[in-house]
């Protein structure tokens, strides 16, 4: 059989090493089934603190460079989430292409964690967007490299609702930070966003008494939530001029860019979404010009990886919450210190969270 020629002008140059999201990656992995139809990417970004442990998310890429793109900047932003909340953990995540709701099978989820398994603990697996609990248990009949299964076979349970909670420790932290005060009764807060993690959030602060919006491509998921919190909606994207004083993103990331900051009115950003800032040093920089205090998103939502170190770590659930409730601490010690530097707050918490990588690098290396 002739193999089909192709003019290399229209491949891309260096496709993995040369995009624009590789940080020196140690490992990215990729795994294809014929049989189940699995394609899938695990980026292991950095092991210095420990093994990479991250999530895994099934979604519907429109392309595999976007996987590829995605993959590389999640597993990325684990490494300094883990580094930055003191865990003695790596950072790793994995990509599914695919539609969870049609296309997520037990068959899918066991052969891609026998491609887990195949890295012998380098990487460890968790819940993301488009996985529930239940598919870690099956991915845990193939391989113990995984977290975040059910209780009732030794687990931690979803992350969700330590997540959510980390994320209102933070945007608590920034509110004082901002406002004077950390009580959130009588702001209006936009959630980006309601998925087991956003209605989570949205629990906590109208329990506070804050005046919540709620926005999601779910109009069903709105409406419900709508009535369920007493909570206003708004449709579509056109949703950042709004009067607002804190903005939650809590869906997918790069909802921080050229244009969104330039309407943006919120004085606070505090949401649960991963890469948040479409490019963290030039929107960084346009957010604290602006005046606009933002919680970089690495720190606020490591409650989940809190919850799930739990599994590799020994501790319990009170643990996880002590450790996740530390988040309003450390956010504050991060405005604090971009303040006193003159420096975004995403990069003074990467200066802390590279700052302990470099250290153990140099301890093993002495």
């Amino acid at each position: 059989m002739m193999s089909e020629i192709i003019d290399t002008k229209d491949l891309k140059n260096d496709p993995v090493f040369g995009q624009l999201s590789f940080d020196g990656h140690e490992q990215v992995v990729f795994c294809n089934d014929e049989d189940t139809g699995l394609k899938a990417i695990i980026g292991i970004h950095n092991t210095t603190l420990g093994p990479a442990l991250g999530g895994t998310r099934m979604w519907q890429y429109k392309t595999e460079w976007e996987a590829l793109n995605d993959v590389l900047r999640l597993s990325r932003g684990m490494t300094y989430k883990s580094a930055i909340t003191g865990l003695n953990l790596g950072g790793g995540k994995a990509v599914i292409i695919g539609d969870a709701k049609t296309q997520k099978n037990d068959a899918l989820m066991r052969k891609f964690g026998e491609y887990v398994n195949s890295l012998s603990g380098r990487y460890i697996t968790a819940e993301d967007v488009g996985m529930e609990t239940r598919d870690m248990d099956v991915i845990r009949e193939v391989t113990p490299h995984v977290t975040g299964v059910s209780e009732a076979i030794g687990g931690s349970g979803n992350p969700s609702p330590v997540t959510a909670y980390g994320v209102y420790m933070g945007m608590k932290a920034a509110a004082q930070y901002k406002f004077g005060s950390d009580k959130l009764e009588g702001k209006k807060v936009l959630v980006q966003g309601v998925g087991h993690v956003g209605e989570t959030l949205v629990k906590h602060i109208t329990n506070e008494g804050a005046q919540v919006i709620l926005n999601d491509i779910n109009e069903t998921r709105l409406e419900e939530l709508s009535k369920k919190y007493n909570a206003n909606v708004v449709l579509g994207n056109d949703i950042y001029g709004l009067d607002l004083d804190i903005y939650a993103p809590c869906a997918l990331g790069a909802t921080v860019n050229d244009a969104s900051i330039q309407q943006l009115n919120a004085k606070v950003i505090a949401g649960a979404a991963n890469n948040q800032l479409a490019n963290e040093l030039k929107h960084g920089k346009m957010l604290q010009e602006k005046g606009i205090a933002y919680a970089p998103d690495f720190l606020i939502n490591a409650g989940g990886i809190i919850n799930v170190y739990a599994e590799v770590a020994g501790y319990g659930k009170d643990e996880s919450l002590k450790r996740t409730e530390n988040i309003y601490n450390t956010t504050l010690e991060i405005f604090n210190l971009a303040e006193k530097e003159n420096i975004t707050t995403h990069q003074a918490a990467f200066n802390i969270a590279q700052g302990r990588i470099d250290a153990r690098k140099k301890e093993q290396n002495s």
